[in-house]
């Protein structure tokens, strides 16, 4: 993928994945691209996460600066993905999320390898902000 900003994420978010990345049948290169992710983040405790920071269970306003077409997304697991106003971390969107904070952009590779540049706008609820550290 291109040179990625600097994410952060929470301990708890990492144990979480690394659990479903272990159970789930997911094709390999899907798990190998969120586990790069995993790698690269700064690692910090659950109750340190700024505010402004796209955690697991995340609901997060952004925009593709490539098609100028702004969404309202919430991150969830494999397992709850599929509800309206969902995606998945194991999709291309949900794993460029992960770890970004509000105006950060990532240049991310897509479905059917269509060119994203996502830009945080806002985080609209962020677990960890209001102790919702269960989710």
């Amino acid at each position: 993928m291109n040179k990625s900003p600097a994410i952060v994420m929470t301990r708890l978010d990492i144990q979480r994945l690394e659990k479903v990345m272990a159970d789930i049948p997911a094709p390999l290169e899907m798990l190998e691209a969120l586990e790069d992710e995993m790698l690269r983040a700064r690692v910090i405790g659950h109750k340190q996460i700024a505010s402004d920071v796209v955690t697991m269970n995340s609901t997060v306003r952004f925009v593709d600066e490539a098609s100028d077409r702004e969404f309202v997304l919430t991150l969830v697991y494999p397992d709850q993905a599929g509800r309206p106003g969902t995606i998945s971390v194991l999709a291309p969107v949900g794993m460029a999320l992960i770890g970004l904070k509000v105006g950060q952009s990532i240049n991310w590779q897509g479905p059917a390898g269509r060119p994203l540049r996502l830009k945080i706008i806002d985080v609209l609820y962020q677990p960890e902000a209001n102790g919702d550290f269960h989710l």
